[in-house]
């Protein structure tokens, strides 16, 4: 039986953040990221405001990323109240916005959700008292359960989890703790667990910690763009991670 195995090298970044005015700024970053990397992972925050130029000059950004890309949106990807138009544009332009799907490349499986907000541990927000309060507990509960339904989906050996919310309080430990629990939920870090991930990237943090890991040992990254910036100045704003595949890997061996 053959054992061989090869590395898959994933480029993630999260928080581009792309306005009207970003032509030709995000296009070395991308060839970068297409020259060192298999796959390139946007973990939300594709546009500034959610408008549809943003979207339109991101995806002329894109044209010099070479590479598959998967996308999840963020919170600024829906100020406008236009995102499935933004998936659209994004959609047709080649990239994989996953929203509770998931998808294999490279023999690698990927699921992707937005994930929401609501705090973390014994301080995280219950659905108790006003109808306002369970609607936004909800709204938490939901982004697990597809990220739980999307995970469920996939056959792979290695599984990538790809939020823009964070699933653990560790990540975003360093912002300010009056926003904390609007960076992530502990409801995220369940699906996590039960399903063994090898990994799992977001953004949303920009003043965070780049890792952590769930109480089961998996690790998580912050791959926040600025956060990026701030620590590796001298280096392209991306987090590249290296997943062995192949016919008898059943671990969650990785190397970054």
């Amino acid at each position: 039986m053959s054992t061989t195995k090869k590395v898959v090298r994933i480029a993630a970044v999260g928080d581009v953040h792309c306005t009207t005015t970003s032509q030709g700024t995000l296009k070395p970053l991308l060839t970068q990221a297409s020259q060192q990397a298999d796959i390139l992972l946007l973990c939300g925050d594709l546009t500034d405001y959610g408008l549809t130029e943003e979207a339109e000059i991101l995806v002329d950004e894109l044209t010099a990323a070479t590479i598959p890309t998967i996308a999840v949106f963020g919170n600024h990807d829906y100020e406008a109240g236009q995102p499935e138009v933004i998936r659209q544009i994004l959609t047709e332009a080649g990239v994989r916005v996953l929203d509770g799907e998931a998808c294999e490349i490279a023999g690698v499986g990927f699921a992707g959700v937005k994930g929401f907000a609501g705090g973390f541990g014994s301080r995280m927000l219950q659905a108790w008292g006003e109808p306002l309060i369970k609607q936004f507990v909800h709204e938490a509960v939901e982004e697990a359960l597809k990220l739980e339904s999307a995970l469920a989906k996939l056959q792979t050996s290695q599984r990538i989890a790809v939020l823009h919310y964070s699933p653990i309080e560790a990540t975003v430990a360093g912002e300010p703790c009056d926003i904390l629990p609007f960076l992530g939920s502990s409801r995220l870090e369940e699906p996590l667990n039960r399903f063994a991930v090898t990994l799992a990237v977001h953004g949303h943090a920009h003043h965070g910690q780049l890792a952590g890991h769930t109480s089961h040992q998996i690790p998580v990254y912050n791959v926040s763009m600025p956060l990026l910036a701030q620590h590796f100045p001298e280096q392209p704003s991306f987090r590249l991670l290296e997943v062995p595949v192949g016919s008898e890997v059943n671990d969650r061996q990785l190397a970054t």
